[in-house]
């Protein structure tokens, strides 16, 4: 199309904006500019809500928004509205929200039909061209909204005026600090919903749910959770075997339309991965399962290998189709995977569910359907032929799959999720023995802390190209400062300390309701349109109050700063009732309420970094999963401007560790035995791995 035919989103900076640039709809992004024309026009705004790696986004964009016959339809009844939903989470959430109350479903691409004030009175998610399996023609929805609007203003108006109130109410008063008999009831709640066949929550289609699985490592060994270490382990393995995880190049889809994992919907999330990566490289550190520490391995290599931008930071997401089909990049027919795979192929197939008839219009999506050593006992070979068979045909299959067009990037860089990573990369460096993972953390911090801000410091939510101002939200803050924090733990590096502690302050003054105790999604510096909000729900990434709970609490930690540690209490009283009633909704802040009741323990490690000395001491520190330990690291010589370092000296010359409880610490060690049992009585020993 040429340029000048091109409507409002060819200035837009986000790649999924940029997708529709050239559609025959005379698109807005939302703003001022959009609203104004509506009450000028006096016409309702149709919202449509997306994201780039969306497959049924394409599918609709393609069908309707390319149509010039259905384009006049929307041009001529309708201001038309597109938002990227990763760059505008506010609006997502409440129109996601909006919708789900009028017609009891949800889902992207997200159709929202809005007053000219910005009022949900209608909508629904995907509607097709033309009507099948149930789901009303678009044309039709777009005629019918028009007539509504024509024959029943009033009343339209007056039902979105009230809807909108109920979704602006506030929360009810906070309450008292959880009880700590809340995790185990909780526990007991999601447990309920577990997949004893499949692992898991629920049914299709099957999400992940990292944050709940987070909760249950969390919980794991607690004498009220004694099924959670079993529950997280057969997920992840669950998980792990099944076609949801890219079998051939690593990483995981977003969820699989059935429930035992086996066929995904395709995009390829930087937030899923992130959460998965760190927490099969915890889930190890609690199990001894070294398939786990592989998989945590496979999936942030992929996140370095493909969403690692050349100009520094990682991109948002990978989409589900390439050559304009779902999973081409993914998938392999029976004949293409016996060629591929060669003399390897009738063990491998065996293995990885291959068939003729495949899962996907005849293509197969690869997954672990049989144990090497099942197939070996049928066939007559040894495990260990098998197992090779396996790997030398996702080597050939991995080869013959570079040459295919690879999933459009969606190469945004966006704050809250290159936090995510920053972080998953610098813990799994320290539990893994990774120091690239080390490196790449830093890289992807140094790019948001330079490029992610604006010159008076504020963080901006994402960028492209140079191109990007929408101000930050509180999850962007929230997560990267917790990227940093780890980042210190991980190097001892005191920039990131204080960057992390500058960007928690940042948040609690932008963005917490001091009448409230819990904290909004948007700043208090930019224009409430709609009004301002506090989620909780994870969704799926942790939800903005649980990550704030969480930084505020590492905060405390590390500083002594009792203010911090009451603004996280606020946020476990504002979310409490979340917390009793949809425990298996706020599964991340649950566990950040687990590590607040634990109570946090405190340890010093002082000395030169190389000494052999304070590496032993360093790697007792860090050989267990104890996520209320916050461990801080100094040379014994300054403390760096980090309030735990401050009076610890070397022990006699030596390195040394100081363990404390708020306040209290018991005498200095240079031993690491001796530190070992110290944090073994404090944490008392888990139960050996299984």
């Amino acid at each position: 199309m040429p340029a000048a035919s091109r409507n409002r989103l060819a200035g837009a900076a986000s790649p999924y904006l940029l997708e529709h640039a050239d559609n025959p709809v005379e698109w807005f992004e939302w703003g001022d500019e959009a609203f104004a024309e509506a009450r000028r026009r006096d016409v309702p705004i149709l919202l449509s809500v997306g994201y780039a790696s969306c497959h049924w986004c394409h599918v609709m964009a393609a069908e309707s928004f390319t149509d010039r016959g259905t384009a006049d339809l929307m041009n001529r009844w309708f201001v038309n509205v597109k938002v990227d939903r990763e760059e505008r989470p506010d609006l997502d959430r409440h129109y996601l929200e909006a919708v789900q109350a009028l017609t009891g479903q949800g889902g992207w691409p997200l159709t929202a039909f809005l007053t000219p004030s910005g009022e949900a009175f209608f909508g629904g998610t995907y509607f097709p061209k033309v009507e099948r399996s149930g789901l009303p023609a678009f044309a039709s929805v777009l005629a019918a909204v028009h007539q509504g609007w024509q024959d029943r203003r009033e009343q339209v108006v007056s039902s979105a005026a009230d809807l909108a109130e109920r979704l602006s109410a506030p929360l009810p008063p906070a309450g008292d600090v959880p009880a700590p008999s809340l995790p185990a009831a909780a526990y007991r709640s999601v447990a309920a919903s577990y997949d004893p066949a499949q692992g898991g929550f629920g049914g299709p289609p099957k999400f992940p749910q990292a944050a709940t699985l987070e909760f249950l490592l969390r919980a794991s060994g607690a004498p009220w959770a004694p099924e959670a270490r079993a529950m997280l382990h057969r997920t992840l393995t669950a998980m792990a075997d099944g076609g949801i995880h890219d079998q051939v190049g690593g990483g995981f889809s977003r969820y699989t339309v059935d429930a035992a994992w086996r066929v995904p919907h395709f995009e390829k999330m930087l937030g899923d991965n992130a959460l998965l990566g760190r927490l099969y490289a915890r889930a190890w550190q609690l199990t001894g399962d070294e398939y786990l520490a592989a998989v945590a391995r496979r999936t942030l290599d992929y996140v370095l290998a493909a969403l690692t931008l050349p100009g520094g930071g990682f991109a948002s997401s990978e989409d589900a189709d390439s050559e304009g089909e779902e999973g081409r990049f993914y998938t392999f027919s029976n004949d293409e995977f016996q060629a591929v795979a060669g003399p390897s192929a009738p063990l491998a197939a065996a293995v990885l569910g291959v068939t003729p008839e495949g899962d996907l219009d005849g293509k197969n999506v690869l997954r672990r359907d049989r144990r090497p050593a099942e197939v070996a006992a049928a066939a007559g070979a040894t495990t260990a032929e098998v197992e090779d068979a396996v790997t030398a045909a996702l080597a050939a299959l991995a080869r013959h799959r570079a040459g295919r067009a690879r999933p459009h990037l969606d190469d945004k860089v966006v704050a809250a999720g290159n936090g995510l990573a920053i972080r998953a990369l610098a813990e799994a460096a320290t539990v893994l023995a990774e120091p690239r993972y080390l490196a790449a953390a830093e890289e992807a911090a140094r790019f948001v802390l330079g490029d992610l801000r604006r010159p008076d410091g504020r963080l901006l939510r994402a960028r492209r190209a140079g191109r990007g101002e929408v101000p930050a939200f509180c999850e962007d803050y929230a997560s990267v400062a917790l990227g940093l924090f780890t980042l210190y733990r991980a190097t001892g590096e005191p920039s990131w300390f204080t960057a992390a502690a500058g960007l928690v302050e940042d948040m609690v003054d932008l963005f917490r309701d001091p009448r409230g105790g819990a904290f909004f999604t948007t700043g208090r510096d930019v224009p409430a349109r709609p009004a301002r909000r506090k989620d909780f729900v994870d969704n799926p990434t942790p939800s903005d109050n649980s990550l704030a709970a969480e930084a505020l609490l590492t905060l405390a930690a590390y500083t002594g700063d009792e203010a911090a540690r009451e603004q996280a209490d606020g946020v476990f009283q504002a979310g409490g009732l979340w917390m009793e009633r949809a425990p298996s909704a706020v599964g991340h802040l649950l566990g950040a309420l687990l590590v607040a009741l634990a109570p946090p323990r405190q340890l010093a490690v002082v000395g030169p970094p190389g000494h052999p000395g304070t590496r032993a001491l360093l790697a007792v520190a860090e050989e267990q999963y104890r996520p209320a330990l916050f461990v801080a690291r100094g040379d014994g010589v300054t403390s760096g401007g980090v309030p735990l370092l401050e009076s610890r000296p070397l022990l006699d010359g030596r390195p040394a560790a100081y363990l404390c409880r708020d306040s209290s610490c018991a005498p200095p060690t240079a031993d690491p035995a001796e530190l070992r049992r110290m944090l073994n009585e404090a944490f008392l020993v888990p139960p050996a791995r299984a």
